[in-house]
Formats: C-alpha cells, sequence, structure tokens
C-alpha cells in the first residue's frame, strides 16, 4: 500500500488554520505525517491513564501472524484526534457560519477522537467480548462506558481545567454509536457526532484511521482513500453527506473494513491463540481477579497486555494451567483448527451459535469419546456493520455543491457487481488435544450433514494432518 501522507490531499489536510503551531507540539505519525497536539490534549496525553494506551496492543495477539502489527492504541489514538480535527476544521471552512460551528465545537470533537479508546481493554476486543462474559456471566460491561468513567478520573487526577459543557459532549460524541446513547442529547448540531463514532450510518474517522493503520502494519494493500470522503462531504439537514460521484469510494470503506475482519481479525491461527489466551485469563482470574476492577478507573488503569508476561514468568501454583497455555502458544503448540463452514445464505436469519454440545451429540460411535471440554467452536460474523443490511442505504449523498437536497442511493443505479448478501458467519471447530483432530473433524462433518443434508465445509481436514496428530497416540 502507498505511502497515505505522500499523496497529494486538499489544502486543509495537514496545515490545518486551526492549529497554532506555537503553542503546539508536533509529532510524526506514519500514517498522517505530521500532526500537532494542542495544549488542552497535552493535558490528557501526559497522564499515566492515557500512556497506559501504548502498553495495548491495536491488534491484540495479531502481531504473532502479522509480525509488523504491533501498533497501539496510543497511536491509534492520536490519529484519531487529528483526523476529528481536520474533518471539523473543514466543515468550518466550508460551512461555519452558517452552522454556527464555534471554538468548543471545535475542541469538543477533537478531545472525542483523543479519548475514545481510553477506557479500552487489554488485547483488542478479546478483554470485553470474549474474558469477561465468560467471568462475569454478563455482556454489558463496554470499553465506551469505562472510557468515560476514565475521563471524568483523569480530569479529578490531574486537576485539568476543561469546560464543563465540553466534558458532557465529548463523552456523548464518544458513545454516539450506542446503544444507550439519548436521542435528547444529539438534538443540537446532531452532525457533529457522527464525526467521531456515527451511529447513524457508520461512517467515521475512528473506521479512516484503523483501516488504513492496520492494513499498512499487516503488509495488506487498502484499497479505502479517506482524502476522497473527506473532501467532497457537506453537512445538508444536520447531516454529514457526501458527493454522489463518490459512491462506490464509500462502499470500499465497508467493503476494505469486511476484507480486514476476514483475512486480520478473524483468521483462524490468530483465533487459536485468542480461544487458548482466554482460557489462560479465565484460569487466572480466580487468582489475579482481574474482572474486579472493571468498575474502578483508579485500578483499571494498571491493567494492560502485560498481564500475560506477569502470568508467565509468575511462580504461584495457582497460575500454572494459565501459565502452560501460555507457554504452549509460544511454542506455537496451538488449539487445532480442524475445519470451517460458510452458513448458507437462506439460513442466516434463523441461524443459532453452534456449540461444542452441539459437535459431541453429532459424534458416531468410535475409539475416542469427544468431552465438551475438547473442542471449541468459534462462530464468526462478518459484515459491513449494519448485520444483513447494507451500510449504504442509512446514507445520503448530494448531486453537487450547488444543490442542497440529500437522497440514498440504491445499489442498482450504481453497479449489478456489488454484493446482493451483506453478511457472513462462519462456523469453525478446533481441538484442544491434537491427537484429537481426527475425531473432532469427522464430528463437525456429521453435525453438517445432519443439520443441512450435506456438507457445507469447502474441504475436508486434510489426511496429512490427521495422521501426524494421531501418531502422538503411539
Amino acid at each position: 500500500m502507498g505511502s497515505v501522507h505522500n499523496t497529494e490531499f486538499p489544502s486543509y489536510m495537514y496545515a490545518s488554520s486551526m492549529v497554532d503551531r506555537r503553542v503546539s507540539k508536533q509529532v510524526h505519525d506514519n500514517v498522517h505525517g505530521n500532526i500537532y497536539l494542542d495544549p488542552l490534549a497535552l493535558k490528557f496525553i501526559d497522564t499515566e491513564q492515557f500512556q497506559r494506551l501504548r502498553d495495548l496492543k491495536q491488534l491484540g495477539l495479531t502481531y504473532l501472524v502479522y509480525p509488523g502489527a504491533v501498533h497501539t492504541r496510543f497511536e491509534h489514538s492520536l490519529g484519531v484526534y487529528w483526523l476529528a480535527g481536520e474533518t471539523i476544521n473543514k466543515i468550518n471552512i466550508d460551512q461555519g457560519s452558517e452552522l454556527g460551528i464555534d471554538r468548543l465545537d471545535i475542541q469538543t470533537v477533537k478531545l472525542a477522537g483523543l479519548l475514545h479508546d481510553v477506557g479500552h481493554g487489554p488485547f483488542s476486543h478479546l478483554f470485553e467480548r470474549e474474558f469477561l462474559p465468560r467471568v462475569l456471566h454478563s455482556n454489558k460491561w463496554s470499553h465506551e462506558e469505562m472510557s468515560l468513567k476514565m475521563i471524568d478520573y483523569i480530569v479529578d487526577e490531574h486537576n485539568i481545567e476543561i469546560d464543563s459543557d465540553v466534558m458532557k459532549k465529548v463523552k456523548e460524541m464518544i458513545i454516539a454509536s450506542s446503544e444507550n446513547t439519548s436521542s435528547k442529547s444529539l438534538k443540537e448540531k446532531r452532525f457533529l457526532y457522527d464525526i467521531v463514532a456515527n451511529g447513524r450510518n457508520g461512517i467515521d474517522v475512528d473506521k479512516f484511521d484503523y483501516i488504513v493503520r492496520d492494513s499498512r502494519a499487516c503488509g495488506l494493500t487498502c484499497n479505502f482513500r479517506f482524502d476522497r470522503p473527506l473532501d467532497t462531504m457537506r453537512v445538508i439537514g444536520d447531516e454529514i453527506c457526501y458527493r454522489a460521484k463518490e459512491y462506490l469510494t464509500i462502499h470500499k470503506l465497508f467493503s476494505s473494513r469486511a476484507d480486514l475482519h476476514r483475512t486480520v481479525y478473524t483468521h483462524a491461527k490468530v483465533k487459536a491463540m485468542e480461544l487458548m489466551l482466554v482460557d489462560a485469563l479465565v484460569k487466572a482470574n480466580n487468582h489475579l481477579d482481574m474482572s474486579s476492577c472493571i468498575d474502578d478507573p483508579a485500578e483499571y488503569w494498571k491493567l494492560d497486555d502485560s498481564i500475560v508476561k506477569y502470568i508467565e514468568t509468575a511462580k504461584s501454583e495457582e497460575l500454572k494451567e494459565s501459565r502452560d497455555l501460555i507457554l504452549r502458544i509460544r511454542r506455537r503448540d496451538l488449539y487445532q483448527f480442524c475445519n470451517e463452514f460458510t452458513v448458507p445464505k437462506d439460513q442466516l436469519e434463523y441461524f443459532k451459535d453452534v456449540t461444542p454440545q452441539d459437535i459431541i451429540c453429532s459424534q458416531k460411535s468410535g475409539l475416542v469419546s469427544l468431552k465438551e471440554e475438547d473442542i471449541v467452536v468459534s462462530n464468526v460474523k462478518i459484515d459491513m456493520t449494519r448485520g444483513r443490511k447494507n451500510p449504504l442505504e442509512s446514507i445520503n449523498f448530494f448531486k453537487d455543491y450547488e444543490s442542497g437536497e440529500k437522497f440514498p442511493i440504491p445499489d442498482e443505479k450504481i453497479s449489478l457487481l456489488l454484493p446482493e448478501c451483506y453478511q457472513d458467519k462462519i462456523v469453525r471447530v478446533y481441538s484442544k488435544k491434537p491427537e484429537l483432530v481426527e475425531a473432532v473433524s469427522d464430528a463437525f462433518e456429521n453435525f453438517q450433514v445432519k443439520n443441512y443434508g450435506m456438507k457445507t465445509q469447502v474441504h475436508g481436514t486434510p489426511q496429512k494432518k490427521r495422521q501426524r496428530k494421531q501418531l502422538r497416540l503411539c
């Protein structure tokens, strides 16, 4: 992928008229080039709570498959801060007087971009989506809500002087895409809340940054260019809209995100290591009680990716099982990927997640009797942010800059090559023990035949893999 900051961008990019370089700190980012941090942003950045983000890898364990994926939440947050600032500055230059944009609006949007991930958990989304539900038996906790608590904690702990109305709006912008957001609070200048976390249609600078940054770190080509939508956007009817000719560019935003999910975030080996790490953390939780700090910012900020090294080097007998699992990851003795299938299109609407028990119940009589603890099933969902719906149905466009009319564009008016389905569900099965690969694979095939009348997997588990693992029984 070509270097983003060597591309010829619009004049407002990287030389924003709103940046006072006399009081700003310049840093060089490998995606955006030189970016400038204003004094208020620096007050948050130069705290131990924000610096913690340096110890959270953006993509968790992905670097064990893609060695370059060692970038952190820290640099991503600076990138989102910069893009949020460039976005609001662009709107201000074009429409500031008619929209009533003021200095506090600009400051608020930039801070929301900077602080949107300050409450993020370790190991990308694994901590929040897989570890906590296992130990708390609940899915209620979110890193966005923790970000709000962390912002309050940082302000109080470091005596940061900040306008109370700015603080309130920063927090509202961070959770603007959340189901818990109150629509009442988003009535005034609603378009401002679409910049960092867009709950209206999913186009936001958070995605702009991580799609380009993650692609580059993993050595992948990225076909999406965020400069084009930024340069053509316009606020119409309190909503950020895009020029109609950029329809396919916007489509690339969502398709690039889906490609990253398929090839990077849910890579079969990455997932195997994540499943092992979750098991290790669950086993360690009784001793370390990591889940007890998730509502207390004063303790939570001390939790980061280094917990793996602590478990790995600790001598406590209570952590032995967790240590052994982490050692297996280090030595590439992973849970064995047996096979996968994509849920048929006509089954998507009523599909229920497959469980290890489903696989066991499909086992035919044999030499080995599988147990639930021998199997891990990963139910992977990949979409374009709106489930089985086309995300572009929620986006409004305009014809040209003289027009004040906004309108949606149906796919069929653009291209007949665009997809008819916008979601994949993939079922993967892993064997925790190498010697059980064949038994698990056979049971998985039987499950498919029983439920779909045929094997829906693309190919069988390689015979070589089955035989090699069975040699360990001899």
